[in-house]
């Protein structure tokens, strides 16, 4: 379907929209095990971001994720080239516990380039019930962070089982289940429903069709937030997937921009004085497209 709402015909004429802006709750960044990323380096990131109206990118580097001798150090770096543009999540490695206990422990110091927190316990195989999770979890519930963690339905590590087990014990957290329990959407729809502090983030459920309209139908457009672990996905894709849906475009602003506004408010950020595209001047770029 392609919708002639008001708000699509704004993105179909000009790219953009200067009414709705676009947060992107789920980025990575950077090379993953040799697969072809056209845009992977931060450069080609913001300006995929400038093409299609992206304002505001939350991340964690691949490197954060997988490599602990560079750690969350990527991540760092990244935010302070366009801090502006970019908020990192820190990466919880349960496989290193005194890294847990050393990056928790500089958050605060990096106050002007975290976000939350981002796990992703399939790849590591390890529950989010596990012992070595919890520091993480306590951390962000005494904070009230945002964690973002790949969710998938059937999953003996980050399934519906998972995501109910963390979202009773730690309250505070603003649980964001990444991919929306893919595939188990009425368990998606449950846990949503049943826990005021977990939202459905909606990496390549956009690119399912029926899944986004049956979240919205079920009442959770103030719980849906737009994302698409760029550079895995490209924005223009899902972007005009919320604009094709068949919901209106209150839903597609709460989804785009609105739900991420609040929720990051939320978690002591300034989001109205973000968006401008100003690299700091002194630091050449890193990597080129």
């Amino acid at each position: 379907m392609i919708s002639e709402g008001r708000l699509a015909r704004e993105f179909w004429i000009h790219g953009r929209s200067r009414t709705c802006p676009v947060i992107d709750m789920h980025g990575h960044m950077g090379e993953f095990r040799g697969i072809y990323f056209p845009r992977a380096s931060t450069d080609a990131m913001i300006r995929t971001m400038d093409q299609c109206g992206v304002k505001l990118l939350v991340f964690c580097h691949h490197a954060a994720l997988f490599n602990p001798q560079i750690g969350n150090a990527a991540n760092v770096e990244a935010v302070r080239r366009y801090p502006d543009r970019l908020r990192a999540y820190l990466a919880i490695n349960p496989h290193y516990p005194d890294m847990i206990k050393r990056d928790l422990a500089s958050f605060d110091r990096h106050a002007d380039v975290y976000a939350g927190l981002k796990i992703l316990a399939g790849y590591y195989g390890v529950s989010w019930d596990a012992p070595a999770f919890r520091p993480a979890w306590e951390f962000a519930n005494e904070r009230g962070l945002p964690v973002l963690g790949h969710t998938w339905g059937g999953s003996r590590c980050d399934g519906p089982d998972q995501v109910r087990y963390v979202a009773t014990r730690y309250p505070n957290v603003k649980l964001l289940c990444g991919h929306s329990v893919f595939g188990d959407w009425d368990q998606a729809v449950a846990l949503a429903r049943d826990f005021e502090n977990v939202y459905l983030e909606l990496t390549a459920v956009l690119g399912v069709r029926g899944p986004l309209e049956r979240f919205v139908s079920a009442g959770l457009s103030h719980k849906l937030l737009f994302g698409v672990a760029l550079p895995w996905f490209d924005p223009h894709q899902g972007i005009g997937a919320v604009l094709s849906a068949e919901i209106t475009d209150e839903d597609r602003h709460m989804i785009l921009h609105r739900n991420a506004e609040r929720l990051l408010r939320s978690a002591g950020l300034d989001v109205d004085a973000l968006g401008v595209s100003r690299r700091r001047s002194g630091r050449k770029a890193a990597e080129s497209e």
